[in-house]
């Protein structure tokens, strides 16, 4: 395997991990608990409850991307 694999694997596991650790998270939360987590991720962009589903989607991809780049980086 070449290196450019390798960076791609730990970039598909830790995006893998984010989708578990935000499922763990979130598991034993009531309606109430995750409407005002979605709302609060989603005022971090400046939107309401929408908007932070959108943010909570999209952080295993961007986690994932930012490891598979940090491990080229590391070892270019």
């Amino acid at each position: 395997m070449n290196n450019d694999d390798n960076a791609t694997k730990a970039g598909m596991t830790a995006g893998g991990g984010t989708v578990g650790a935000i499922g763990v998270t979130t598991a034993g939360a009531s309606a109430a608990e995750i409407t005002a987590a979605l709302a609060a991720a989603g005022s971090l962009v400046g939107g309401g409850m929408a908007a932070g589903v959108c943010v909570v989607a999209a952080t295993p991809l961007v986690v994932g991307y930012g490891v598979k780049k940090l491990w080229d980086w590391l070892t270019d």
